[in-house]
């Protein structure tokens, strides 16, 4: 067992973190102010692969795995979340579900665009009445001669409503099963098409330079090619694509924990109490100490998962496991690094007050802790 990176993934790795701390680091904290999405560093994570690392050559991608991708996230998370979470939705719940379920259509026509960062595409599950209760959504799809027509509305969706956004992967009910329940089906929804409605971005706490807005459908029409995988099987498709971006999103997670313990590491250093560095007193030192212990360990759960992804075999609880251990993580090193800067880390500038807004999401996105708790429950046999 050896849970040391290979050159390769070093290298990415390096090259990455240099990246966040050479392009992302300077200029983050004016689009979190104000809103805005950073065209600008998009383009470059484009220019240097990162939206095509885990996709094969033959679609423009890197040839790499999933580890890279998580390894590029835990980068770009130590210094900004919005930016990482771009990167985690366009590849796991954008690009993934055409990689894994599309046609070869399909995949000629979207992936080359989607992998090289050109455009993103987005991921239509959640709707404001039903978030862990996926199995609940309303937005119904009813196939009308050659065409699917779309009634519905979905809420929290990233990636929608960007300048280069492509498509929404929607999920919809598109009849009853033999059971009497829901037949649930997904459908490519390119932006732009008659009947949707992107409506304004959120006013969120944290994530605030990441696009999310709240869709609707009205009589949305696409072509019934434009169904995505089996007809019946969306929801299973999505409950698969979930399990490995939760993967995605505990690498995220343990990038914002040890992010906090750098800044921390750094603050220590340079600021002065009682005619000494913070840094020398026990309690600064064991709370550090303590936040490096949960940012390694996070770290560790999610390379298991990964290591069992990539292996072929079952890695359900693995990633519930290392999603709920890394989100928690997160929270509470946000927590410390704040108490940590004291006044200054109640202040917006400070990389630290981002970490602190921006952790709280990760305990609820893409299944919040409750949901991880019962599927690692469930997988011991409770």
């Amino acid at each position: 067992m050896d849970f040391l990176l290979d050159e390769e993934h070093e290298a990415l790795r390096e090259s990455v973190r240099e990246f966040a701390r050479d392009v992302v680091a300077p200029v983050i904290a004016d689009h979190y102010e104000h809103h805005t999405f950073p065209y600008d560093v998009v383009r470059q994570m484009g220019k240097m692969g990162l939206f095509g690392l885990p996709f094969p050559e033959e679609y423009g991608g890197m040839g790499g795995d999933y580890l890279a991708l998580c390894l590029a996230l835990e980068e770009l998370a130590r210094v900004d979340s919005s930016v990482a979470v771009t990167l985690e939705a366009a590849i796991s719940l954008g690009a993934m579900p055409i990689y894994r379920y599309g046609t070869p259509e399909q995949k000629a026509r979207w992936l080359p665009k989607l992998v090289s960062g050109e455009a993103l595409a987005a991921f239509g599950l959640t709707e404001p009445g039903f978030g862990s209760d996926a199995a609940g959504m309303q937005t119904r799809a009813v196939l009308d001669g050659d065409e699917w027509v779309i009634n519905g509305s979905k809420a929290f969706i990233t990636n929608s409503g960007t300048e280069i956004t492509a498509l929404i992967n929607v999920a919809a009910v598109t009849g009853t099963t033999a059971d009497g329940g829901k037949e649930i089906s997904t459908i490519i929804v390119p932006s732009g098409t008659p009947g949707l409605t992107v409506h304004p971005g959120y006013s969120k706490v944290g994530w605030c330079a990441s696009d999310t807005h709240e869709l609707s459908f009205d009589d949305c029409r696409v072509p019934a090619e434009n169904l995505l995988g089996e007809r019946g099987r969306g929801l299973a498709q999505f409950l698969r694509i979930l399990d490995e971006g939760r993967i995605a999103i505990a690498a995220l997670a343990v990038g914002l924990a040890q992010g906090c313990v750098d800044e921390s590491v750094r603050y220590a250093g340079q600021r002065h109490a009682f005619g000494q560095p913070i840094g020398d007193f026990q309690a600064i030192k064991f709370k550090i100490a303590d936040m490096q212990v949960r940012a390694h360990t996070a770290r560790l759960a999610y390379y298991d998962a990964v290591a069992r992804l990539l292996a072929g075999r079952e890695f359900k609880q693995a990633a519930a496991i290392a999603k709920l251990h890394a989100s928690d993580s997160a929270m509470a090193n946000a927590r410390d690094a704040t108490q940590i800067f004291g006044g200054y880390g109640f202040m917006n500038e400070t990389p630290v007050a981002r970490f602190y807004r921006d952790a709280k999401i990760l305990e609820i996105g893409e299944g919040t802790s409750e949901v991880q708790r019962m599927i690692i429950a469930r997988s011991l046999g409770l």
